[in-house]
């Protein structure tokens, strides 16, 4: 399977979407009935006279779902080839991605971080532009204004306001004038939304969006079925061995790519730290690093020498993350 995606063939959307409905349709069956559809943070639900919160049936919702992800991996796909990334154009980073995003049970809904991670992509696109990009000031406030727009969405997306920071120390020579400009682009948002409140008459609950940044970071985690976790095994396996293979490229890559790995090293800790924001644990959350964990996957199996060994660790995942839907 990792050898036709290999390849950039058009006919491999059609694979993509196979590898989508097989890596999910088994939740069908053992899923409830009913799922809740919650799209927006419950600060933002008072901007449209819409109804935010819904229970809705499982096969539709895993419908939604499902587009959502095909879309984001095309789109994902698009990126790292445009920027060439892993060094050859193919269908990899498609493919790795709708597999991390079928992981564990909680990623297969529509959620406000499945959503946000069209914005994720969008923001690895533009920060990949700093590399060659002259005058970055236009770029920041952008990314500062998508990263607003992403904490309407889901409040823990504003600490990947930090990756922006990040990214111009990676990039760019240090300039003030791009770190504010950032600042300037989410307050901007945020600005236009705290007229909002005060033309509602209620300026004073304003300050309760920020009430959830002062929480506590957690102690504990409680989980309740730790076998579920079981598939973290072979994903931390093939972290390892894509960690062994930048390393053994890394002076061989373009300084783009280098930088680039850097980057999306700095995606996936700001992301999966962000979680503690919720008051209760949610798995969903960690959809958020599905695009750079997609990336190191697509990277370490275009790079990957022994065929069997990359076709049965994938195999191994793919096997896992079906047997875990029952």
């Amino acid at each position: 399977m990792i050898s036709v995606f290999r390849n950039f063939n058009p006919i491999n959307v059609l694979w993509l979407v196979i590898m989508l409905v097989l890596t999910r349709i088994c939740y069908l069956y053992t899923g409830p009935a009913q799922v809740e559809l919650t799209l927006v943070e419950s600060f933002a639900r008072s901007l449209l006279p819409l109804n935010y919160v819904d229970m809705i049936s499982l096969p539709l919702n895993m419908l939604l779902a499902g587009i959502l992800v095909l879309a984001q991996a095309i789109l994902l796909n698009y990126v790292v080839n445009h920027y060439n990334l892993i060094s050859k154009p193919s269908f990899l980073p498609a493919l790795m991605y709708v597999t991390v995003s079928g992981l564990f049970t909680p990623f297969l809904t529509v959620s406000p971080p499945l959503i946000c991670n069209f914005l994720v992509i969008w923001m690895v696109f533009k920060l990949l532009s700093f590399y060659k990009g002259g005058d970055v000031k236009s770029t920041t406030y952008d990314l500062g204004m998508i990263v607003a727009l992403g904490s309407i969405f889901y409040l823990p997306y504003i600490y990947l306001f930090l990756v922006i920071w990040i990214a111009l120390l990676i990039f760019r020579p240090f300039d003030w004038r791009d770190w504010v400009a950032a600042i300037m682009g989410y307050v901007t948002v945020f600005f236009f939304l705290a007229v909002f409140y005060y033309l509602t008459d209620r300026i004073h609950s304003f300050y309760q969006i920020w009430v959830p940044l002062g929480s506590k970071f957690p102690n504990s985690i409680h989980i309740f079925n730790y076998k579920n976790y079981l598939l973290l095994i072979p994903v931390a396996v093939i972290l390892v061995l894509c960690l062994f293979r930048l390393r053994a490229n890394f002076f061989k890559s373009f300084i783009l790519v280098r930088k680039s790995f850097q980057m999306f090293f700095s995606i996936f800790i700001v992301a999966g730290l962000a979680f503690y924001i919720k008051a209760d644990f949610r798995l969903n959350h960690f959809l958020l690093c599905a695009v750079p964990i997609s990336v190191f996957f697509a990277y370490y199996f275009l790079h990957a020498t022994t065929r069997w060994i990359y076709e049965s660790l994938y195999f191994l995942l793919l096997v896992g993350i079906i047997y875990f839907q029952f």
